[in-house]
């Protein structure tokens, strides 16, 4: 049986043939947009960790390979870099020049705190996930202030701030930031997009800042990590993890003084985590291809199915938070993988889950 967008190219499809991954698990091949995917019934922690598309597992798996029989070359992952970048400036909507490399969100949002200036006041979101606030709240001894709201009133706020410091989708409960609002403020903004890309249309390219990781809806392992930068941002930056693969000419800057760094964004590159960037250059090329406005009504409308059964008011994320006694322990009950997240149960929707997923929960909570 066919599910998800019916005579859409990036249809899912249930209901195929079971496997086994480790002995463990029970797991059904789904598929998008020619992409097959080995999901166990009721996965919903993408929030968490995203499942790979076969694709992207296969080139992990290669890698691993190649480095455990001695065929691994360090120069070979320098291409799977460069597909990786450029898929997430596609996604976002920034030029791939102004894109760095790094392997977590906290190190990325570290350099851009550790350049503003002295006494500087930063706005963040009431209940940020803190690798976004944290990195700006440790240079307290520069007096940099790090002040937080509630996320709506953000947009009204950060004119009378030096930056602005929020993830377009949150962690805790998947509420969206009012981004239009943010724009029109004409406030220098930091975005975390790390659970928003992937199922959420993006054009960013307005933002003095956006950072990203790898292993969410993007499918790939963790240990990739990017940040966009304007212009002038960027020629401000100081590039703190100054390193031989920022150079212009990465092997041959390997040995030696003087510093030659890059022209463009890849001065603030990190040493790339291979085995990371091999799955992302997979998965974040094929999602950069895909209809995301598709995507992101298949997923949120299965987390208004969930919300609209429970009798709750329905939203606009594929993140869900649910304030119900004993959610978490009644759906892992049902086999159904969700997190807790502030005290309460989180369950995230991807375009391999099914309508079918959906009516688990409510199965497993009604009854």
């Amino acid at each position: 049986m066919a599910v998800g967008l019916a005579g859409s190219p990036h249809q899912l499809t249930g209901n195929g043939p079971m496997s086994t991954v480790g002995d463990v698990v029970d797991c059904e091949i789904r598929k998008w947009g020619g992409e097959s995917f080995t999901v166990p019934a009721g996965y919903l922690n993408t929030a968490s960790i995203g499942i790979p598309p076969a694709s992207t597992a296969d080139a992990v798996q290669t890698a691993v390979t190649n480095w455990r029989t001695g065929a691994a070359r360090a120069p070979e992952f320098d291409e799977p870099v460069r597909i990786a970048r450029a898929g997430w400036a596609r996604l976002i909507g920034v030029p791939t020049d102004r894109v760095a490399i790094g392997a977590s969100v906290s190190q990325l949002v570290g350099l851009v705190a550790a350049t503003v200036p002295d006494g500087a006041r930063v706005l963040t979101a009431a209940n940020e996930f803190t690798s976004v606030s944290f990195p700006f709240a440790a240079q307290h001894a520069r007096g940099v202030r790090v002040d937080e709201a509630p996320l709506a009133d953000v947009p009204r706020l950060a004119p009378d701030y030096d930056l602005v410091a929020v993830s377009v989708v949150q962690s805790a409960d998947g509420a969206l930031v009012d981004l239009e609002a943010l724009r029109a403020s004409e406030a220098r903004v930091l975005l975390d997009v790390t659970q928003a890309a992937g199922w959420l249309p993006l054009s960013l390219d307005w933002a003095s800042w956006v950072v990203g990781a790898s292993y969410k809806w993007l499918f790939a392992p963790r240990g990739a990590a990017w940040m966009a930068g304007g212009e002038a941002e960027l020629a401000s930056l100081m590039p703190h993890s100054a390193n031989w693969y920022g150079g212009e000419e990465p092997w041959q800057s390997v040995y030696g003084l003087p510093l030659r760094l890059a022209e463009s964004a890849r001065a603030f590159d990190l040493s790339p985590v291979w085995f990371a960037q091999a799955g992302a250059a997979v998965s974040v090329n094929w999602l950069a291809e895909l209809d995301l406005a598709a995507v992101r009504d298949h997923c949120v409308g299965l987390a208004n199915q969930v919300l609209a059964g429970l009798g709750l008011p329905e939203g606009e994320s594929a993140i869900i938070a649910l304030d119900l006694p004993d959610a978490g322990a009644r759906l892992a009950a049902h086999g159904i993988a969700t997190a807790s997240r502030a005290g309460q149960t989180r369950l995230a929707f991807a375009l391999y889950n099914t309508s079918e997923d959906a009516q688990a929960v409510l199965t497993a909570l009604r009854g």
